[in-house]
């Protein structure tokens, strides 16, 4: 799948696709359910970092290695086969993003988190143009310049208190959600939800060896259960197949609804009132985002297949 990625036009016709705004409301519900983890995350009683990724993880694949079977038919290890090693590079680097995110929450504030993974469309915009030819619109740059001013008002208040560690896995978790972003591009013709499955068997065995025991609370597990299928199944799989309709960089940046919604679901569940800086940087980061989704090329190439 990387060599036909490979055109330096490539990146221009996938702006132009007649399916581009299907992908943009896709990749917009993707980040609306990821949004859902940090209150889920809140409810969990007793179980750590490790034991829910693993919880989760296993709950991801199995969910994804069944869509697979319904849709290809026993054909599954087929569609693992030509996505290539776009799937093994892509399911490497969404893996190191899940456990980097752990990491990065029990190392540093969740502010810091935040604000340095929102910076992935800044990685992901010289990697896609270096190895799929995909080059940045202006709006976009514009749009990324609003976002990353829209999440520094919203963590301004803890921004510098977190540890060097955590920081500093916070950016290779961004960096490695970056390349996820690229994988998914440069295997946009062939199913890359294999790309999934695979990561969360990388990260289901990854967690079980660092997780510190395996006991769980009914309630707990039922909420792993219901982030791998729910909140990461359902997000992924919505990213995935908008994923072959918008470029990479614009995923990335079109994906922080995710920072946009997370706060308002604690505040209306748990009555946790965001700060008045909260509010301002969302809506910052809301109208970025929905400038560039308006921001539409003018010029159409013919139609490629739908998903």
């Amino acid at each position: 799948a990387l060599p036909d990625a490979m055109s330096p036009k490539c990146g221009a016709a996938a702006a132009r696709d007649p399916l581009y705004a299907r992908g943009i409301v896709l990749v917009m519900l993707a980040g609306g359910f990821w949004s859902l983890g940090g209150i889920l995350v809140r409810l969990v009683e007793q179980a750590g970092g490790w034991q829910i990724l693993m919880i989760r993880s296993i709950a991801l694949s199995l969910t994804l290695f069944c869509v697979l079977a319904v849709r290809h038919r026993g054909g599954v290890w087929a569609e693992f086969r030509k996505a290539g090693r776009a799937v093994v590079i892509g399911g490497l680097c969404l893996g190191v993003a899940f456990a980097g995110f752990v990491f990065a929450l029990l190392n540093t504030t969740v502010a810091n988190t935040v604000f340095i993974m929102c910076a992935s469309p800044f990685f992901t915009a010289p990697l896609a143009w270096l190895v799929l030819g995909e080059r940045v619109r202006r709006a976009t740059w514009i749009a990324m310049v609003f976002a990353i001013t829209g999440v520094g008002v919203m963590v301004a208040d803890g921004v510098g208190t977190g540890a060097l560690f955590g920081n500093v896995v916070a950016i290779v978790s961004t960096v490695a959600f970056a390349g996820f972003a690229v994988s998914l591009r440069a295997g946009r013709d062939v199913d890359m939800l294999p790309l999934i499955c695979l990561a969360g068997v990388f990260t289901a065995i990854a967690s079980a060896g660092l997780s510190e025991n395996f006991v769980y609370t009914p309630r707990d597990l039922a909420l792993c259960v219901v982030m791998g299928v729910v909140q990461i199944g359902i997000g992924m799989t919505l990213f995935t197949i908008g994923s072959r309709h918008v470029p990479a960089t614009e995923l990335t940046l079109l994906a922080l609804t995710e920072v946009v919604l997370a706060p308002l679901w604690v505040w209306l569940a748990l009555d946790e009132v965001p700060t008045a800086l909260t509010l301002v940087g969302g809506t910052i980061v809301l109208a970025a985002i929905i400038g560039q989704a308006l921001s539409r090329p003018r010029r159409k190439p013919p139609p490629i297949g739908a998903v």
